[in-house]
C-alpha cells in the first residue's frame, strides 16, 4: 500500500487507427484494439510499483483516428491518473492528428512491423510530428517483419517497452512529491546545498525543510508511537548485535550510556520516518499536524557536525530506513541520504524507482591499484579484482540489503524487491551486520555504525547526479561487480580507513576507452565524494530515464545497443553522447 499521498501513475495505451470509415477503419478495429489489449496485459503482468502494487494500464475508450478521439483519450487519461503514454498501431494513421500532445507525459509509439498495413510509416510520420512540435517521443519498431495476425510481442520490442515504461513510471512517480531536508548543509558538501530549481524544473518535485531540532522536540515531548518504540527496542536487542569498539579506553561508553543511545537512535528512526510520510497514530495522540508528514519520496539528514558533535549520529536511522525490513517486518525501503547529500539522494531515488529495491549510499573512497595492494599486503589481486578495486565505504548508513545476503534461485547474491524477500533473507542480512560504537573522533555525540562486508559477484550499478555551473545536472554511472578479496587482504585495507564501517569492494566493467580505460580512470573521473549503488546492471534504464528528465549522461559504460533515447536525439549529431547534451540543452527541463 502506498505510504505517500497521490495515486501511483498508470500507463495509458492509445490504439491509433486509420480514420477513414467505409471499409478501411472497420477492417482494422479488432486488430488495433487487440494490439492495445495485448500490450496492456504484458505490461501489467510484468511490472509492479515500488510499493508492491501491480501496475495498471488504461486503454483509450476507442481507437484514435483523429483529433477528437485523441482529445477523448487525453480526457480519460487525466481522470484515471495516467502518467505514461504509449501509442500502438498496426497501420497507417493521421500523424499529427492522433499523437499525444501532453508536454509533461513521457510518450512512446510502437509501430507494428508488418507488410499488410504500413504501421512503420505511421511511426515515422508521427515521430516526425513530435520532433517538429518539440515533444520528444520514443520510437519502438520490431527488427523482424511479422504477419498481420501475429499477436506475439517480439523480444526486442518487449525489451524497449519495459525500458520505456519503467523509466516513464519513475518520472511520473516523482512528480508532486517532496524531498525533505532534515537540517541543512553538512560540512560544506556541495550535494547538500539543495538546489530547488533542479528539483522543481527537472524532477517536478517540491522541497521541504525541517530543522534538526525538531527531532529533539519530538523525543523530549514523546511525539512518537510509544507502543511501537517498546516493540522496536526489543527487536533491536534481539537482532542488532554490537560490534567492535575501537575507541580508546577513556572514550568508551558505559553499558548504561550505550543503552540510552540505543533508545535514542531508535526514536530518531521512527521520527525521521514520521517526518517523511506521517503517522496516523500521532493524530490519535493529539498531534494532528505532525501526523501528516511531508509526503517525502526521499529525504536527507544533515547530521554532521552540528548534530553529531552533541547527539548520537544518524547511521542506525539511515541504515534501517534504507533497508527493506525493520521491527515492523519486511517493507518497502525508504530513501534517506547521508549528510543531506540531496544529489546522491536523487541517484538513490532513481535507482529505487526503476528496480523497486533498496539502495546503498557510499563514499567513493579509495582506488587500490594492484601494485599498491601488493606493497601493503604482500599479496596479489586476482580474478575480477586483478586490475584494481574501488573501496566503497561510508560511516555506516548503507542499507543492510547491501550485505549481499539475499540470493536468487541460483544462489547468486542479489538485492530483491521487498515482496520477494523472505524472513530468512532479512535474518541473514541482520546476522551479517554488527553495530559498532561510533568512532568518537568523528562523532562526539556517539551512536552506532553498521559494519559489514558485501558479498562478491553481485552485479551493481553505481550512479551519481552532479550539478555543474553553466551546464546544469549531469548523470554519471558505472556498471560493475562487487568482488571478494582474501580476508587477510580485506582486513589490512579496511583497517587503514575505518574498520567499523560497511565495505563494498567494487570493480567496474572496463571498455578500454575514456573514463573506463582502467579502474583508476573510473575513480579519477567520478564527479563527487559520494555515489549510490543499486543491484543489477541498470545503466540502460537510468540512461532512458535521464533522457526523459533532460539530464545528459556524462559518463557510462553501457553497451551502445542498449541505449534507448527519444527519436529526436538522433537529429542532434552522430556522436551519441554529444547529441545527448545538445538535445537536453535544446529542449530544456520538462517542468520549466
Amino acid at each position: 500500500m502506498s505510504r505517500l499521498h497521490g495515486s501511483n501513475p498508470k500507463i495509458g495505451i492509445r490504439p491509433a487507427i486509420d480514420g477513414r470509415l467505409g471499409g478501411v477503419r472497420e477492417s482494422l478495429e479488432n486488430q488495433t484494439m487487440g494490439m492495445a489489449r495485448n500490450v496492456a496485459k504484458f505490461l501489467s503482468e510484468s511490472l509492479k510499483h515500488p510499493d508492491g502494487s501491480q501496475v495498471e494500464c488504461v486503454i483509450a475508450g476507442s481507437c484514435i483516428g483523429g483529433v477528437a478521439e485523441a482529445a477523448m483519450a487525453a480526457d480519460k487519461f487525466r481522470r484515471e491518473g495516467v502518467g505514461v503514454s504509449l501509442t500502438v498501431t498496426p497501420c497507417w494513421c493521421y500523424g499529427s492528428e492522433t499523437i499525444d500532445m501532453d508536454p509533461h507525459m513521457p510518450k512512446a509509439i510502437w509501430g507494428f512491423n508488418g507488410t499488410e498495413r504500413p504501421g512503420a510509416v505511421y511511426l515515422a510520420a508521427a515521430l516526425a510530428g513530435h520532433n517538429q512540435k518539440g515533444l520528444p517521443a520514443f520510437g519502438i519498431y520490431g527488427r523482424d517483419v511479422q504477419d498481420a495476425g501475429d499477436n506475439k510481442i517480439p523480444t526486442d520490442v518487449k525489451e524497449k517497452l519495459l525500458r520505456f515504461v519503467k523509466a516513464g513510471l519513475a518520472a511520473a512517480a516523482m512528480r508532486g512529491k517532496s524531498y525533505l531536508s532534515i537540517g541543512s548543509v553538512s560540512m560544506g558538501i556541495a550535494g547538500s546545498i539543495v538546489q530547488e530549481d533542479f528539483f522543481q524544473s527537472f524532477l517536478g518535485m517540491r522541497n521541504e525543510y525541517v530543522d534538526m531540532s525538531e527531532l529533539i522536540r519530538r523525543i523530549d515531548r514523546g511525539i512518537y508511537d510509544q507502543n511501537e518504540f517498546k516493540r522496536a527496542i526489543i527487536w533491536v536487542g534481539q537482532n542488532c548485535k554490537e560490534g567492535k569498539d575501537t575507541n580508546p579506553l577513556k572514550k568508551k561508553k558505559s553499558e548504561k550510556d550505550k543503552k540510552k543511545e540505543w533508545e535514542f537512535v531508535v526514536k530518531m528512526t521512527m521520527i525521521i520516518r514520521d517526518l517523511m510520510v506521517g503517522n496516523p497514530v500521532l493524530k490519535k495522540m493529539g498531534f494532528g499536524e505532525e501526523a501528516l508528514g511531508h509526503n517525502a519520496i526521499a529525504s536527507g539528514f544533515q547530521g554532521q557536525r552540528q548534530w553529531t558533535d552533541h547527539f548520537p549520529n544518524g547511521d542506525f536511522s539511515e541504515a534501517i530506513l534504507n533497508s527493506s525490513f525493520d521491527w515492523n517486518g519486511i517493507r518497502q525501503p525508504y530513501i534517506v541520504a547521508t549528510e543531506n547529500d540531496s544529489l546522491n539522494g536523487v541517484a538513490m531515488l532513481l535507482g529505487h524507482l526503476v528496480t523497486s529495491t533498496a539502495q546503498i549510499f557510499a563514499d567513493v573512497r579509495t582506488y587500490w591499484s594492484p601494485q599498491a595492494v601488493k606493497r601493503v599486503t604482500g599479496k596479489s589481486l586476482t580474478g575480477l579484482a586483478r586490475n584494481g578495486i574501488i573501496h566503497l565505504i561510508n560511516s555506516g548508513s548503507a542499507s543492510l540489503d547491501g550485505t549481499g545476503q539475499q540470493s536468487d534461485r541460483k544462489g547468486n547474491p542479489v538485492i530483491k524487491p521487498y515482496w520477494e524477500i523472505t524472513a530468512a533473507d532479512a535474518k541473514a542480512c541482520l546476522q551479517a551486520t554488527k553495530w559498532s560504537p561510533a568512532v568518537m573522533e568523528y562523532f562526539r555525540g556517539g551512536g552506532f555504525s553498521s559494519t559489514y562486508l558485501s558479498k562478491g559477484s553481485m552485479p551493481i550499478t553505481m550512479s551519481r547526479i552532479n550539478l555543474v555551473k553553466g551546464l546544469g545536472p549531469v548523470l554519471q554511472l558505472a556498471e560493475g561487480y562487487s568482488v571478494d578479496i582474501p580476508q587477510d587482504v580485506h582486513r589490512i585495507l579496511h583497517e587503514r580507513t575505518n574498520e567499523t564501517w560497511p565495505t563494498t569492494w567494487f570493480v567496474p566493467v572496463l571498455t578500454g576507452r575514456g573514463a573506463f580505460a582502467d579502474v583508476y580512470s573510473v575513480m579519477a573521473n567520478w564527479g563527487a565524494n559520494h555515489g549510490a549503488f543499486s543491484c543489477g546492471h541498470i545503466g540502460a534504464d537510468l540512461i532512458t530515464l535521464a533522457s526523459m528528465l533532460r539530464i545528459p549522461v556524462c559518463m557510462h559504460n553501457v553497451d551502445e545497443g542498449k541505449v534507448f533515447r527519444p527519436c529526436a536525439w538522433s537529429a542532434f549529431g552522430m556522436d551519441a553522447e554529444g547529441a545527448d547534451y545538445r538535445a537536453c540543452t535544446a529542449y530544456g527541463p520538462v517542468y520549466k
